[in-house]
Order: C-alpha cells, then structure tokens, then sequence
C-alpha cells in the first residue's frame, strides 16, 4: 500500500490531464495559491465506476430506499395516496391539534412526490423511469385536484379560521385562498366551471407553450436568395429555428425576425383560448381580472399596483433608452452606412457586439479564469464570508445520482450543522432541457420532535467541457446563471420556516426573485470576483483590467434592456388585466402596448407574442423580474456595495428575508429589512438611481481603462 500512494505513475493516472499540461511546478507566491478541495472537485467532471461501484450498497435516486427502480414510483405513490386519506380523515373528524399543522403535512406529503417526479420526468435519461416519474406526477396532481374541491376540508379549514383554532393565520389563510382560487366557495354550476376551465387552461397552455419552441419551416423562395447560406435546409424547405440575433449579417437577421415571428394561426387560437378562459374563471371566483387574481398575495398586491409601477418606470427609461439606440445606431451605421434605422432585429446583436468591444479579448481569454471549480470556491468564500456556512462536496453512493457527472454539495453552518443538500447537474447531455433552474425535491420543515427536515435542492446549468482536456470555462452569462440559480439554492437552505408550504423559494414570485438576482449584484462587483477569479493552469490571479472590463460590460445598453422588460411585463399586464377581446385581437393589443413601452417600433406582419411562452408560464407575473431587481438594487445599495462580504449584512438577509420564506407576508418582511416604503414609486426609483449609478461607473471605468 505505501508503495502504491509514493508511485508517481499510480498519481498521475488519477490527475485530469489540464494538470499534468503545467509542467514545471512554479513556485507559490502572493497571486498565486492552491486549489481547495471543492474547487478540485468541480474542476474535474464526476464520472461513474462500475467496478468501485458493484462492491458499495446501492440506494435510491437521492437516497431514497424506494427508488433503486422506477417502480419505486409506485410505491411511493401510494403511499402518499394513504397517508393523504389518513390526513383528510383527521382533518373532518375533530382535529386534536391546529388546522394548519395537518394541512402542511398534507402539502408535505403530496410535494415530496410530485416535486421529486417532476424533476426525475424532465432530468432523467432513463426512458423507463422518466416514465414512471411523470405516471406518479399525474397521479399526485388527481390528488391534489380531489383536494382543491374537497367541501369537508375548506369547511373545516374555515371554521378553525373562524374560531381562531387554525394556528398560524397567515398560513391558514394562504391555504383557503387556494382553495377559492378553484372555486370551492361557489356553488356547484359555478364550481364545475371554473374545474373546467383550470383544464381548459392547462391543457391548451401546454399546446401553446409547445407551439412557441417550434422552429419554422418556410419555402426556400419564402427566403432571399442572398442569405438562405445562414439557415438550415430541409429538401425545398429551410428550417428558421430562431431570431438569429447574433448574426453579424443585416440582411440575415431581418429574415430571420420576419419569419420566425411571422403569424401563426393556431397559435393565436391558442393564446386566445387561454386569456378567454383565464378572465371567464377570476370571475367566476370573484375578481375583476385575472391579473388581480393572480396577484393578489404578492408584494405588489394589486394589478393596479403593478401597472403604476411599469407606468413609472417607462416614464423615467424614456429618455435613458433611447440614448442606448442612438449609440447603437450610430454603430450600425459604421458598418452598413446605406442603413440608417435602428430595427427590432438589431438591438440582441449591437448588445452583444458592445459588450465584446468593451471586453477587449475574446470569451476565451477572460473564461479560463472562470473554470467551474472556481467559480463554486467563490460561492463557497461568499457563503463562509457572509453567511457562517461551508459548501462540502460530498461523494454519493452507487444509484442515488440519474446521471454520473452530478455533484452533491453539504451545506454546513458553523454552529447549525447540516442545514441541507444541493446536486448539482451543471452539464449538457442529450435530451436535457436546456435550460439553467433550480428544483426543490424536498421542503424544509419543523418536525413534531422538534427536528428540522432538511432541504434538498438541485441546481441544473448546461455547460460544456469539463472533461480531461480541462474543467468547464464559464462564460460571463454562464457565471450570472450560475450565481442566480446558487441564490435559490441558498434560499432554501437558509430558510427555517416552520412549514413546508412557505419554506424557501415557495413564497411569491417577487419575492422569491430577490435572493438570486442579489447574487448576481456579487457575481458583476470586481470587489468579489477578484477573491476567487484565477486561471485554471497558472493559478494566477485575473487581471484587474480584466476584471472592470468584465464587470462593466454588464452594464452596457442597461437602459435599452430594461425598457424591453417594461415593454414585456406591460403586455402580459395587457393580456390579462381586462376581459380578452373576442375573435383574436392580440397582435392589436401588441400594436399599442410597443408604441407605449418601447422605443422600436413595431414590425409589420410579425406576432412576436406567439413565440412568448411565458405568457403561460408567467400568468400576468412576468413583471416580478423587474420587482425583484428592484429589491435586489435596494438591498445591494443600503447593506453590501460599500463592504460586499460583511458578515452583518449576511445575518441581517438571513434573518429579516431569507429565514422566512413566503412565512410573513411579503410587504412586512422587506418593509422590516429595506426600512423603506414598498410602493410603485419606490420601487421605479430604486430602478432608475441603479441605472444612472452604473452609468456613472461605467463612464469612471471607460475613461480609467482608455488611459492604460
């Protein structure tokens, strides 16, 4: 054995490859210092192996007993099926203890199956136990639909409000609201109804949302001749599978925008159907519009509320934006002077081509500073800085991960202890969404013993690399994904909520936002990134000029890029403040929501809200970005821009936000934190002085950079 550990073949095997590429071992000195041993670990891709692997004990996906097959599924199933009843039966029959302690358990019940199955239908390469994950997520929501219109239950749940038994109000609350958004409080022809129209909604929604992902398949004389070379091409067909924003060819982005975006019938049916059935059900159940309905228990509170808000804050980008086009244009105009007219189709491109200016170097050459492994040694600097808590790889038994190249990650507070786990499954494979989120698996939860159920995350990205060439390199978006999602991650591991209803992120949109786009403020502060930002193979720290230029190429065209988001938030605001127009009028509606809103105008014979699937998603809620941005700009600038990494702002977040969940109602919690007003004015001004702040930075960093 001793011989083996001193074989300097034996270690050499075992080392990625980027390692061994080094070379002469250079001496350590103050820019440069050592990998820790997380920064190792996700510097290195995990791999499987079958042989070490066949000798341990196999469990379950997350080390569950029952899921060392998929039929585990259906075990898991039914026993939520059985205990629900159990729990029903409790909660008609005199209840020995308060209404809410038994709906939560009901939740808790449900969620830690359906929340599981969701993740394990959409993440898993095994068709057969994607399967049986999405068979038990239809199950679990028949479930949860016998629940919603179970008369005994609100009945009962109503009187022990009522009689000031329920327990927690707030909650209690919470969970009669829920079950008058299904119409349970209304009469049966009434309540029928709007258990029809949920159906009607969910259903063509998933159509819609389908439909809007579909690339277009147009006739190759439909396409210029000149750029039919940028486009895919099906027999006589060519495949127009998006916008093409980044095409540095003028005339190849115009075709793009205009035949992607062109109208597509059925899709308008679709979106038409779902606004007529939304509006036809917050009326029935007792709201003047959808909107209302769906954001009455939001920070916001009401649509009145948040169409102020946008009002304010289109009032202040005006003049801010269209700065930001005349520098584009002025851009454009530098590389085809026979174009004089800023398009829709131009802003994607003249962004990113800004931002690869002010960069001065290619991605690849600030990237090997942002290797994955370091990346995850700055969140685990932040948490240690901020928060009292280390993130500690963990190695995880044969059976418990859906793919090999998955993390685990501990999440240990130095006086708490284990507060939760987060996998990590950062890599791209084939018939993985392609897409970066978070998922709960597992809510945190006071226990009856007075124990604390642990929460359990995943995190999902979809980088490249990280093979034996060399660890993934993130780009500067890729690293925002990567702290935006860690912000929903720690927000549930933070949290204590009593209740797993309201633990973590499952609280209102806008406020759930809050603590992942504050973790983008650190991951765009120079302050932060030069702790950790430093090259994969020269351990060397990132250039400081590297680092502002980085930092300031996020703040370019920042005034462009919000007023599309006001135009987006105002238009879903559109779509579902008032009754939908009969017969289809949505691209009118467009129409006169972008010469409000935005500074563009409008393409003719487009219907870009057909590609809009957050229409669905979102739900008159897509304005919540924009609230929780201002809340993060809020937070950022009263507790962490002058000293990033104090531990008393940690606590503060903690204890007054994160602690909570969706516990307290929003209002009172970041009134209590902020010390400020929550309105529409205060909000849209947090916006604007952020705005005009990184304007006045970036000109200080462009003048400061032009000098060197």
């Amino acid at each position: 054995m001793q011989s083996q550990l001193n074989g300097e073949s034996t270690m050499k095997l075992l080392k990625p490859l980027w390692i061994l590429r080094n070379g002469r071992k250079k001496k350590l000195g103050c820019s440069v210092s050592t990998w820790s041993p997380l920064a190792t670990a996700f510097n290195t891709r995990p791999n499987s192996r079958p042989i070490f692997d066949s000798l341990k004990e196999r469990t379950g996906l997350f080390n569950k007993p029952e899921l060392t097959t998929f039929e585990g599924f259906y075990t898991l199933k039914d026993q939520a099926i059985e205990a629900t009843d159990r729990l029903i039966e409790e909660a008609t029959n005199s209840p020995t203890r308060p209404m809410v302690e038994i709906f939560d358990e009901l939740s808790d019940t449900l969620c830690k199956v359906a929340d599981l199955a969701e993740f394990v239908r959409i993440a898993h390469p095994q068709p057969h136990f994607a399967r049986a994950a999405e068979e038990a997520c239809i199950s679990i929501s028949g479930v949860v639909e016998k629940l919603n219109t179970h008369k005994g239950l609100y009945e009962a749940l109503k009187k022990s409000v009522e009689n000031g038994t329920s327990g927690d109000k707030h909650l209690a609350e919470l969970f009669l609201f829920d079950f008058e958004q299904s119409g349970i409080h209304l009469e049966e022809n009434k309540r029928k109804s709007v258990v029809a129209l949920n159906d009607v909604i969910l259903q063509t929604g998933q159509r819609f949302m389908a439909g809007a992902a579909k690339p277009r398949r147009v006739s190759r004389s439909a396409v210029p001749q000149n750029v039919r070379h940028f486009f895919s091409t099906e027999g006589d067909n060519i495949i127009v599978s998006g916008v093409y924003a980044e095409c540095g060819e003028a005339a190849a982005r115009e075709a793009a925008y205009r035949l992607y975006l062109a109208p597509d019938g059925t899709q308008d049916r679709l979106l038409d159907a779902v606004l007529q059935a939304r509006h036809h059900m917050a009326t029935l159940c007792g709201f003047q519009t959808y909107a209302d309905r769906a954001i009455k228990a939001s920070t916001m509170e009401t649509a009145a509320n948040v169409r102020q808000f946008l009002d304010l804050l289109s009032d202040g980008l005006h003049d801010r934006a269209r700065m930001d086009f005349d520098v584009m244009l002025k851009m454009k105009k530098q590389e085809t002077p026979y174009l004089d007219q800023l398009n829709c189709w131009d802003t994607p491109y003249y962004t990113h081509k800004a931002k690869n200016l002010l960069l001065d170097q290619a991605n690849s050459d600030f990237s090997p500073y942002f290797s994955l492994g370091a990346c995850m040694e700055g969140l685990d600097m932040l948490c240690q800085e901020l928060y009292g808590i280390s993130l500690k790889s963990e190695e995880m038994l044969p059976g418990e991960s859906w793919s090999p190249d998955v993390y685990k990650l501990a999440v240990v507070h130095e006086s708490e202890g284990l507060l939760g786990h987060i996998y990590c499954d950062l890599y791209e494979r084939p018939g993985k969404p392609h897409q970066d989120c978070h998922f709960t698996i597992q809510g945190g939860k006071l226990l009856p013993d007075g124990s604390y159920q642990n929460p359990i995350v995943v995190i999902m990205l979809s980088l490249s690399g990280g093979h034996r060439s060399g660890p993934a390199l993130l780009s500067a978006g890729a690293l925002d994904n990567l702290f935006h999602e860690a912000g929903h991650a720690l927000h549930s591991m933070l949290g204590r909520a009593p209740h797993q209803h309201v633990a973590g992120t499952r609280c209102p949109t806008d406020l759930a936002e809050l603590p992942s786009v504050l973790m983008e403020c650190f991951a765009a502060d120079p302050q932060v990134l030069r702790r950790f930002a430093r090259h994969f193979q020269t351990r060397q720290a990132a250039p400081e000029r590297t680092l502002q230029r980085l930092c300031a190429s996020k703040r370019l065209f920042a005034a462009s890029e919000m007023q599309l988001q006001v135009f987006y938030s105002a238009l879903d605001q559109q779509y579902h403040d008032r009754p939908a127009a009969p017969g289809g009028r949505t691209t009118d509606d467009l129409k006169e929501v972008q010469k409000q809103y935005y500074g563009l105008p409008y393409v003719e014979n487009t219907a870009w809200q057909h590609r809009f699937s957050h229409l669905v998603g979102y739900g008159a809620k897509y304005y919540s970005y924009l609230i929780s941005r201002a809340l993060a700009s809020s937070a950022w600038n009263t507790h962490f821009a002058a000293d990033p990494l104090a531990r008393r702002a940690g606590r503060r977040l903690r204890d007054r936000v994160l602690r909570h969940g969706g516990a307290v109602p929003p209002q009172v919690l970041l009134k209590d934190y902020l010390e400020m007003e929550i309105t529409p004015q205060t909000l849209a001004s947090a916006l604007i002085d952020e705005l005009d702040c990184h304007k006045d930075h970036l000109d200080t960093v462009l003048k400061i950079l032009d000098r060197k």
